[in-house]
């Protein structure tokens, strides 16, 4: 009897287990901050390419200079990126980039960067960084990580978290800066001119989005470029008088309302918001056309590099350091400093509709939350 009793229980306790997972690991997804995922360049990516065989790396000092462990990260930043403070606000923990092994199990419910440094939208952008993810291939690690979130919980739990969840995704820029005027002249620019090429990206750009669509997503942040012409990489090589370069201000004047006319066409077609243009040329430039309006000292000169604005090669532990990251724009040659992060992320939260259109993160959130 003494036998049979225990097995009794053993079996009760094994129920007891299996009924806890049932009922509270469903419970346990509902309950966690809303999933997300982020997809693109060097500007989002928090660590992909420390896992590939490429040259376009953030994984030596003085990167991560001002981050919590003090340590590079693979985030092209002396600290936090524009994904870290929106995780923030969103009050989740930041996503691990999807290459690093320690992205399973639960990690999975917090969400995924897909970014790798130096892609575009074109294949053929960033060739000359070797190994890159790109667009593609970021779009079949998604499907991916669905087929792996779906063991975990489960696959209408997934398509759940994936349509609840927020997407940014943030490329383009890499197409002008490392294609079409990498060199003079390119095979792109050859064979396009430059009204000719804004529309190619437009058009292949508007694949990818559809795709995403198609894949579960349904809220999209969608970041134009920057003032590309004023980044100190672009000054040190084109500009002659301290003027931004007036070439690549042109292809981003081009570029950025296209590509918001075409989010808002694609919005039409779905009879929903789904696309969000997050205009942050304009964010930039508020930076660039009155650096201490915002507490920087400089627009101009980057706070790690060599040469004339600190712009020539890349960051590394020989280059010039500024002592004060906190009154720099830029970080490196190409991308904001973690302060510069910080505002860009404060106008996606809440900038008015010439910022976020047709609504700002925070309207998102507050919509999302009563349906």
């Amino acid at each position: 009897m003494a036998t049979k009793t225990l097995l009794l229980v053993d079996f009760g306790m094994v129920f007891l287990v299996l009924m806890n997972v049932i009922i509270n690991v469903p419970s346990s997804v509902e309950a966690r901050p809303r999933a997300f995922f982020v997809f693109g360049d060097s500007l989002v990516d928090n660590g992909n390419n420390n896992y590939l065989f490429t040259t376009a790396r953030a994984d030596s000092p003085p990167y991560g200079i001002d981050f919590p462990t003090r340590t590079p990260t693979g985030r092209f930043s002396n600290g936090y990126n524009i994904p870290d403070f929106i995780s923030m606000r969103l009050g989740a923990e930041s996503t691990l980039p999807y290459l690093s092994p320690e992205f399973k199990g639960e990690k999975l419910l917090v969400g995924a960067n897909f970014a790798s440094a130096g892609v575009g939208i074109l294949n053929d952008t960033g060739v000359q960084f070797l190994n890159i993810t790109r667009m593609y291939r970021q779009l079949e690690y998604f499907e991916e990580y669905q087929r792996r979130l779906s063991a975990l919980i489960g696959i209408s739990k997934t398509k759940r978290l994936v349509k609840r969840a927020l997407i940014l995704i943030t490329v383009g820029g890499n197409d002008f800066v490392n294609n079409y005027y990498l060199v003079s002249p390119s095979a792109r620019s050859r064979q396009y001119r430059l009204p000719q090429y804004v529309k190619l990206l437009i058009f292949e750009y508007r694949k990818i989005l559809k795709k995403l669509y198609d894949m579960g997503g349904r809220r999209v942040i969608v970041t134009g470029t920057g003032p590309l012409g004023c980044a100190p990489a672009e000054m040190a090589m084109r500009s002659r008088d301290g003027e931004c370069s007036r070439e690549l201000q042109r292809a981003a004047s081009l570029y950025n309302p296209l590509l918001q006319r075409m989010l808002t066409n694609l919005n039409n077609r779905l009879r929903r918001h789904v696309f969000i243009a997050a205009n942050t040329a304009l964010m930039h430039n508020d930076f660039i056309s009155n650096p201490t309006a915002f507490g920087f000292t400089t627009s101009k000169v980057a706070c790690c590099g060599q040469g004339p604005y600190n712009g020539l090669g890349v960051c590394s532990p020989s280059s010039n350091l500024c002592p004060d990251r906190s009154t720099f724009v830029f970080w490196d040659p190409f991308h904001p400093t973690e302060r510069a992060n910080r505002i860009i992320v404060e106008r996606i939260m809440s900038g008015s509709t010439i910022y976020m259109n047709p609504m700002n993160l925070s309207t998102i959130l507050e919509l999302d939350a009563t349906t």
